[in-house]
Parts: C-alpha cells; sequence; structure tokens
C-alpha cells in the first residue's frame, strides 16, 4: 500500500517580530528534523509534553503555521504531492477537503453566534463536495455515530447549549463530514468523560479504517493512543525520542523518557484523616437554565478543610455546573451554600469582596478564561492588585514567585496566550487563581490539556500548596487516575443527580451502582486492544 502522506526532514521556526522580545525578528527552532509515513487508514499516535511540537507538527501537514510557525525546511507530501510546493489557492482548497482538523478546544473553534449544524456542514457545502441536504444528512449521521443526543436535532442548538464534551463530539463531526483523506486529531477527547470517551475513540476508528482516512492522533494520554494508533512518535522539545508500532512502545519503550510516560498512571494519593472541620457545605442544591431546564437535582455534599473533593461523572452530568453554583456564577433555585458556617448569597453579585477572593474557580477551557489581549503580567497583576493592593517592585516579585511555582520562567512574562502552548495556558489561569491566596477553589479539568509529566507536576504543586495553606478544593475531573492521585472524598454525579458519595476508598470500592461500575471499567489501561475488549463485554 502507498504512503498517503510523507513527512522528509520537516522543521519549524518561530519568528519573534515584536519589539517585546529583546531581539526582534529572531528565529528559534521548535520543531528538527521530524520525518515519518503513514499509510491510508492507519493512525499515528503523536505524543509529548506541552510544547514538545505536537500541534504544530500536525498543523504543518496542512501547510499551516500557528502563532508564527513557519515551515523552514523538509518535505509534506499528500497522496503525491508536495503541498509545500501549492499556491495560496491550492493549499485553501486542500484545507477542509482533503484535510482536515479537530481542534483541541472546541469551545474556542466554533462560533458562538450560528447554530451548531451549520457550522458543521459549511465547509462541505462551500467546497461544493455535497448538496446542503446531503451534508446535512452525513451530519445527523455522525452525530449518531459519535453518540449526541437526538441526532435529528442536535444541530439546531447553538455552541452554548451542550456541554464541553458533546461539543468537542460536535467538531470530531464537522472534520469527518466531508470525507477528508487525512485527519488531525489535536487531543479530540480530552474534554469527554471516560464512558464517552470510548464511544469516540470507537467511532473514530471505525471511520478511519473503513473510509481509508488517514490520521494523526495528538494526546498526551498514552493509555489512549494506545487504543487507536498503529505506530506511535514520541516527541520532546521538538525532537524525535522514540518512534514505533503501538505495541512495541507500549510493551518495550526503548528510552527512559518513554518509560516515564508510562509509568505516571501508577501514583496513588494516601487520603487524609476525615477529622477536619467543614469548610464548604452544600444543601439540597438543585439548579436550572434557561426554559426550566432542571441540571442539579437535589445535591447536597460537604469539603473538609485542607482536603480535596473529587467529583467525576460523565458529559453533562452537572459536575461543572455544581462548580458555577458554589462560585455564585449560576443562582440555585433551590438549596443553600455555607461557608464556615455562613450562608452565602446565591449570586456572586451579592456576595462579599471578601467571600469572592475566598472562592476561586480554575476553568476547563484556558483558551476561553484568559483575555488574548493581555500578557501573562498583566494576567496575573490583576488579581494582586484587586486583592492586596500590590504595586511596583512588591508586585512584579509576587509575579515571578508564581510564575516559578507553576514552572514557567520569566521568559513569559510578557507574552500574550497566543504565545502559550495548551498546557501553559492552563498553568498561568492556575496560578492567577492561586494569586488570590484562595482557600477553596473549585478546579474545572484543570489538568485535562496537560501532557502526563507536566499534569503529574501541576498535582504535586497543588498538594503541597494544601499542606502548606490548608486550602481546599473541589476538584471535577474525567481522569480516574487523577482521582487516586488526590482525592480524599469522591463524589460520582449522574444526570444531575450525585449518586454516590464518600472517603475515596469507601466510593471507589464495591458492591458498586450499575453507573459507577460501568464508569470504572470504561478507564482506559494501557494494554492493545483493550478498546476492543470492553466493547465485546
Amino acid at each position: 500500500m502507498c504512503d498517503l502522506l510523507s513527512v522528509e526532514n520537516l522543521q519549524l521556526s518561530v519568528t519573534r517580530n515584536n519589539n517585546r522580545f529583546k531581539k526582534s525578528g529572531e528565529q528559534t527552532l521548535i520543531v528538527d528534523d521530524i520525518s515519518f509515513n503513514l499509510k491510508k487508514g492507519k493512525v499515528l499516535g503523536l505524543i509529548g509534553e506541552s510544547g514538545a511540537g505536537k500541534s504544530s507538527v500536525g498543523l504543518a501537514t496542512m501547510a499551516y503555521g500557528r502563532g508564527g510557525v513557519e515551515i523552514t525546511g523538509g518535505k509534506i507530501v499528500l497522496n503525491g504531492q508536495d503541498i509545500l510546493q501549492l499556491p495560496v489557492s491550492g493549499i485553501r482548497c486542500l484545507r477542509g477537503t482533503k484535510v482536515c482538523y479537530v481542534a483541541q478546544s472546541a469551545a474556542a473553534a466554533f462560533n458562538p453566534a450560528h447554530r451548531i449544524g451549520d457550522q458543521v456542514i459549511e465547509a462541505s457545502v462551500i467546497h461544493g463536495l455535497m448538496s446542503r441536504s446531503e451534508a446535512q444528512q452525513r451530519a445527523r449521521y455522525l452525530f449518531g455515530v459519535l453518540g449526541l443526543p437526538d441526532p435529528d436535532r442536535f444541530g439546531s442548538r447553538f455552541p452554548h447549549q451542550v456541554s464541553g464534551g458533546q461539543l468537542q463530539r460536535a467538531m470530531t463531526a464537522m472534520a469527518l463530514c466531508p470525507k477528508p483523506e487525512l485527519v488531525i486529531f489535536d487531543e479530540p477527547t480530552t474534554a469527554l468523560d471516560v464512558t464517552t470517551q470510548i464511544g469516540v475513540l470507537k467511532a473514530i476508528k471505525e471511520a478511519i479504517h473503513v473510509s481509508d482516512t488517514a490520521a494523526l492522533y495528538i494526546t498526551h494520554d498514552l493509555a489512549v493512543v494506545a487504543q487507536i494508533a498503529d505506530e506511535i512518535m514520541v516527541l520532546r522539545h521538538g525532537k524525535m525520542i522514540e518512534y514505533n508500532t503501538a505495541k512495541a512502545i507500549i510493551e518495550n519503550p526503548q528510552q527512559s523518557y518513554t518509560r516515564d510516560l508510562l509509568n505516571i498512571r501508577s501514583r496513588v494519593h494516601v487520603p487524609k484523616s476525615r477529622e477536619t472541620p467543614v469548610i464548604c457545605s452544600v444543601r439540597q442544591i438543585s439548579a436550572e437554565y434557561a426554559h426550566h431546564v432542571k441540571v442539579l437535582d437535589d445535591v447536597s455534599l460537604d469539603i473538609g478543610k485542607g482536603r480535596t473533593v473529587a467529583i467525576v461523572g460523565e458529559s453533562g452530568s452537572g459536575k461543572s455546573t455544581l462548580a458555577r453554583v458554589i462560585a455564585g456564577l449560576l443562582p440555585a433555585s433551590q438549596g443553600q451554600i455555607s461557608f464556615e458556617d455562613r450562608i452565602l448569597p446565591a449570586s456572586f453579585r451579592k456576595r462579599s469582596f471578601e467571600d469572592l477572593r475566598r472562592i476561586q474557580l480554575i476553568y476547563q477551557m484556558a483558551d476561553t478564561a484568559l483575555n488574548p489581549k493581555h500578557t501573562v503580567r498583566s494576567l496575573l497583576a490583576a488579581p494582586l492588585g484587586l486583592y492586596f493592593g500590590l504595586r511596583g517592585r512588591i508586585k512584579e516579585q509576587r509575579i515571578l514567585e508564581l510564575l516559578e511555582q507553576i514552572e514557567l520562567g520569566p521568559e513569559f512574562l510578557d507574552r500574550r496566550p497566543d504565545e502559550l502552548s495548551g498546557g501553559q495556558k492552563q498553568r498561568v489561569a492556575i496560578a492567577r487563581a492561586l494569586a488570590a491566596k484562595p482557600e477553596l477553589i473549585l478546579c474545572d479539568e484543570p489538568t485535562s490539556a496537560l501532557d502526563p509529566l507536566v499534569a503529574e507536576g501541576i498535582l504535586d504543586l497543588l498538594m503541597r500548596l494544601q499542606k502548606e495553606t490548608q486550602v481546599s478544593y473541589l476538584f471535577i475531573t474525567h481522569d480516574l487516575s487523577v482521582v487516586k492521585a488526590i482525592a480524599d472524598d469522591v463524589g460520582v454525579m449522574h444526570k444531575g443527580r450525585l449518586i454516590r458519595f464518600g472517603s475515596r476508598d469507601e466510593a471507589l470500592s464495591p458492591p458498586f451502582d450499575a453507573y459507577t461500575e460501568k464508569l470504572l471499567r470504561s478507564v482506559p489501561e494501557m494494554k492493545i486492544g483493550w478498546l476492543e475488549s470492553v466493547l465485546n463485554e
């Protein structure tokens, strides 16, 4: 079988043409001498830490450089044609027809003013690949394959009317709709709970093999890529560390860095004693969105001082909504929130300035949480000035301390969000929350965009801060390996209800209700063929 995609000696550089940098026009090599081949119907997994060059390599196969990235060396041959030699018009025809892209952050990729269905079919119709009715029919089919609710009417919704996981699947449908030759999947299951992830991985895998579509699958989760990739390339600092079949990488890695990635999921946290005062009490909370759609139903739980409560459940179960209610962003329709034995007003607008400081929220999507016009310095300076009145040298020193805590250096001070990798943006969002010195942090998937080694560093940071300051966490996640690594208490949510709550060992030990058993069985294992074995049970 001939290669669909051939990449030879690829080099990518970024040019700094901004006076915020010391040398205007200085070029930095970010990807160096990457080569690989990809056949029809096959999947190459790209693994590596944040900033390793994974997404840059994927985008280069569309002859595209994001954030000032330029292709400065090598060849990219798609179906016998060197796409780097195409005129601008040829490249425009290539994108959205022969090569499609599934972004890491669907929230930033969809236009909030247009219905999802219209955006899913747009490329297929504009490029004349099919009629509007044919494109709509294919979109409905893909919505069903990808497990989206009410496939016939799902496309009539706007992006803000669906969960993050549902929006990510809708973007997968957008990429597959034109029947492309190559699809670049950039962390397509990052925002998905494990039960949904299985169906999406199965759908992606089947679509690739049935249609002879080739794919680059970019991810930081080796257990996920082991289920879908035929070959795996491990990247670090823009260079290839290891490249082999998926079976060889998973079962017999040759490089120490790859072995570190494989071993990261074995971390287990020792839960703290439950004899601590309750700092936040949630009692019989119900909440609704527009048109009286109930999203939380009679939820009660306690968060102990200095403890971590992990909330797990599938996309749309109400996990993020619970955090929004506690923060006062969505006033509860029933019930009450108490903080240190004092009932909080339902809306943040009626809460005191000190209450707002003491409860901070780290959002799931750093892309939409950080103002793109602000530098890292100004993003971190805002809460320091607002809550503590810091000025001048003292404020600058505190900003540097926050950067050090999240493992970013002073060279990041004057960068804006579009000059940061996904993981770097998420770390800045975490630093911004820490700047307020809160007593409770509502963490909505704060490590979901990070590679395992960086995520471990962030978790270590959060745990160290908790030990030093007794800060409490409500940690929303779909990653049960994260739950085992940080949680003292665990709650399981399903369809807006808290169906299970207790200490981590109690909550994750049998006997299980049917949903919790399904949830635990859906956690990907670092084993080739695991996906098929679970689907066949």
